[in-house]
């Protein structure tokens, strides 16, 4: 790219593949001041510090309070984080990426302190992970802006009470908030109580808060390199904010490609990457994606895949399947110390001999490129994403070139990227059928609905 981030784009063949160039780039002619709007409504609000737009501001952030909160946290032996949604998958998409493999498993001599994420409400894993941790030194960290997060408080009151039980005295002392700087229940709780907090900025969402003390607290605790984190988030800015152009600037061409497809019949986007360091960032981009531009009949829905497992799974259905899918492809060029395969020598796999030699991550390249050939000569549209290699640098760039695309597909879209009304009605019928005053209305609402589903109902 020029500029040491590390990231090309690849886009020719999702440039109006199997609907003709002709029509996209009739729709470049009709995105190209959208575009450019989208930009400057982007720049201006995070400047002015709109509410949605802080995720641009953070590669600018002071992480020094992530630091020394990270270093506290080094001290135990456990870290049980309590969040649900982009407070917990930030976390899952920087570990998996930036940590050792089987992580827990190493040696504590080679590992910071164990990690566990009590994301769903399933009393089995809690209770698993209460298991694992009791007996030891245990940090509790709670992950919500309003701390009203139903699914995030059951659970960091039951881990809270289990601590306290196990431990006994001020169990607060080994607590962790992270929370909205100024109100909520969590700003409240850790005012009584005076154990540790870090703020969310007030105008950064969850779903965009991965680069903030979210995710990069237990990141660093755990060993993650933050700082190359935020480097890269900065490098990446830096590029958007100076290829003003659509077709030199990967995040509006991307945006627009997102767009055109979508009116084109294709509903769905798939995002594949060939590295298990980024099987969790698909996760992560599905909710981003999802809950962002999942909008007024709008959006495409985000399906995740991982290369090459999902070649044996999914790709029969992409290649031969319904045309309605758009494809982006992540390839790691290096994939660090490779493993080159023994020469054959017994007859019986002679007819494998053409193995001998080569490498995993050469052969998992090659499948990245087959996959990609086999749907373009399908007629598929595929963008071509490729890493250098899976580092802080590059991971941190690649999250807020997402985050960008996203803001700006949303704009283009006419819609608010930065919301999720579906996602509050359901908030309250939880709360309404967990008995909490003032949502008895919704409670009834919700009963109203479900009625309506178990109306024809067979048991087995």
């Amino acid at each position: 790219m020029g500029n040491g981030i590390g990231i090309s784009f690849s886009l020719g063949s999702a440039s109006g593949s199997g609907r003709g160039s002709d029509e996209f780039e009739k729709c470049m002619g009709e995105f190209r001041e959208p575009l450019e709007e989208a930009v400057s409504w982007i720049e201006k609000n995070s400047a002015a510090g709109e509410s949605g737009f802080g995720w641009l501001n953070l590669p600018e952030a002071d992480i020094s309070p992530v630091l020394e909160a990270a270093e506290w946290l080094k001290g135990y032996d456990s870290i049980i984080d309590v969040g649900i949604g982009g407070s917990a998958l930030g976390n899952l998409m920087l570990h998996q990426a930036l940590l050792p493999m089987y992580y827990n498993e190493l040696p504590r001599g080679k590992r910071g302190p164990r990690f566990y994420l009590a994301d769903n409400p399933d009393p089995e894993k809690a209770s698993a992970i209460w298991e694992r941790v009791s007996g030891s030194r245990v940090a509790l960290i709670g992950v919500s802006k309003s701390g009203a997060t139903a699914e995030t408080m059951s659970q960091f009151l039951w881990f809270r009470s289990r601590m306290s039980s196990s431990v006994g005295g001020d169990v607060d002392k080994d607590v962790l908030v992270i929370t909205d700087p100024k109100g909520g229940v969590f700003r409240k709780f850790a005012e009584e109580t005076g154990c540790r907090s870090l703020e969310i900025p007030p105008s950064v969402g969850g779903r965009y808060s991965a680069l903030s003390p979210c995710g990069l607290v237990t990141a660093s605790a755990l060993g993650a390199d933050v700082r190359g984190l935020i480097k890269g988030a900065a490098s990446m800015k830096k590029f958007l904010s100076e290829k003003r152009g659509v077709r030199d600037n990967p995040a509006l061409y991307l945006a627009a490609i997102n767009r055109f497809h979508e009116k084109n019949g294709r509903p769905m986007s798939v995002l594949m990457p060939y590295s298990n360091r980024l099987e969790t960032f698909a996760e992560w981009f599905a909710q981003l994606w999802g809950e962002s531009v999942g909008k007024d009949g709008l959006g495409t829905t985000p399906v995740r895949a991982l290369g090459a497992i999902d070649q044996h799974s999914q790709v029969q259905l992409y290649t031969a399947g319904p045309d309605d899918k758009l494809y982006t492809i992540i390839n790691v060029a290096n994939h660090g110390a490779e493993i080159n395969l023994p020469t054959v020598t017994d007859v019986s796999l002679s007819s494998q001999s053409f193995l001998s030699g080569r490498g995993l991550g050469t052969m998992l390249g090659c499948e990245a490129r087959s996959t990609a050939s086999a749907l373009v000569k399908s007629g598929r549209p595929v963008v071509w994403i490729e890493l250098d290699r899976v580092d802080a640098h590059t991971i941190g760039a690649l999250v807020l070139f997402y985050e960008y695309v996203t803001a700006v597909t949303g704009r283009l879209m006419k819609i608010n990227p930065f919301d999720q009304p579906g996602v509050e009605q359901g908030k309250r019928y939880t709360y309404g059928l967990m008995g909490r005053s003032s949502y008895e209305a919704d409670a009834r609402e919700a009963e109203k609905y479900f009625a309506d589903i178990t109306r024809v109902n067979i048991s087995a």
